[in-house]
């Protein structure tokens, strides 16, 4: 045992490789910040290979994409869209034309003469629009009488308590104790504004209408009935606009400020390059080479309004329905509403 004892305990002075694993049992020989530091960075997986887990056979997570179709199937999704403008701009021809069915205000009474009431009194109309399977819940809010009269003194004062008041409704449902389990969402996912094709620069009521509503909710401009214009005055036109619309720090959607992904903030700046469509609507068929085409009949031929040669509807229509529908829906629900319920909330919250 005393040989043992003398060859564990060396003299001090002489460098034992054993010293340092007796001290490192008593002490740690890093600071505790490098310690935590390197467990941190210690992978749960010490395996090599590829990031994430390389499975050995069919799981199914792919299912749940099926899942999650299978149920907006059944119940279905709401979609609320609010056209702006002036009467005789095609508004509600536009809106049948997007959905290629009659859900425009004049639709809803056969019959009867349309009268543009004097002040703007808006009207929603609710249709359910089933493809393949897929029902939406389609609600079209129209703004007749906007800009139409000589006054036009705080027009958009009616649109801006409309849109407040289906945050206002939405925020009540979401506060109660026992809320509904989905809240029926009444809130304009979209407002499609319609600039007259004045060939000119945007006139000030149509600056101030996108500058107050640009901030609470998603604007898309248009050219309404483009084809009143010459291709170089539709793109002059289309140019002054986006001069206007720059120069006063007007946001329109798809913003520049949401973009997250590389891809979609490449995609939405061809979107902008474009910004405001050029359309044209039209709700009647014509037979065109042997084919039924949505157009405008005139004396020099037929405008089709799907043609992108002839106008820019299929810009417009894959915006708002087939590209970035679900993504309108989330920035009216994190970004606009967001904002109001927390405007409301910090006013409720004030003393007095």
């Amino acid at each position: 045992r005393g040989v043992q004892a003398h060859r564990l305990c060396p003299p001090r002075g002489a460098g034992s490789s054993l010293e340092p694993e007796e001290r490192s049992m008593e002490a740690p020989a890093v600071p505790e910040e490098e310690e935590e530091e390197e467990e941190e960075a210690v992978p749960l997986s010490v395996a090599p290979g590829p990031v994430g887990c390389q499975l050995f056979g069919y799981v199914g997570i792919e299912a749940v994409l099926d899942q999650m179709k299978i149920k907006t199937m059944k119940t279905g999704f709401e979609f609320n869209i609010m056209v702006v403008g002036q009467s005789g701009l095609g508004k509600s021809t536009m809106v049948n034309t997007l959905f290629k069915s009659k859900v425009s205000r004049k639709s809803s009474q056969p019959g009867q003469e349309e009268r543009i009431p004097k002040t703007v009194q808006l009207q929603s109309i609710t249709h359910v629009i089933e493809e393949k399977g897929v029902k939406m819940k389609l609600t079209v809010t129209d703004t007749p009488g906007f800009g139409d009269q000589i006054n036009n003194e705080n027009c958009w004062d009616p649109i801006i308590k409309y849109i407040n008041e289906q945050y206002e409704r939405y925020l009540r449902e979401e506060i109660l104790i026992t809320r509904k389990r989905k809240i029926p969402d009444t809130r304009v996912h979209g407002c499609v504004y319609f600039v007259p094709p004045t060939g000119h620069w945007l006139r000030p009521l149509d600056l101030e209408f996108m500058q107050r509503l640009s901030k609470i909710v998603n604007v898309v401009p248009v050219i309404a009935k483009a084809d009143t214009l010459t291709l170089e005055e539709r793109a002059e036109f289309k140019q002054r606009i986006q001069e206007d619309l720059k120069t006063h720090a007007i946001s329109v959607y798809p913003q520049e400020d949401f973009d997250q992904d590389p891809e979609d903030r490449a995609l939405n700046d061809r979107i902008r390059e474009k910004i405001p469509f050029a359309v044209v609507g039209a709700d009647q068929e014509h037979q065109v080479n042997g084919k039924r085409v949505l157009g405008r009949k005139t004396k020099w031929g037929i405008i089709e309004v799907e043609n992108p040669a002839h106008c820019e509807f299929p810009l417009l229509r894959d915006l708002l329905i087939r590209s970035h529908l679900q993504d309108l829906k989330d920035i009216t629900h994190n970004v606009h509403y967001e904002s109001y319920r927390v405007r409301r909330l910090n006013e409720s919250n004030r003393p007095g």
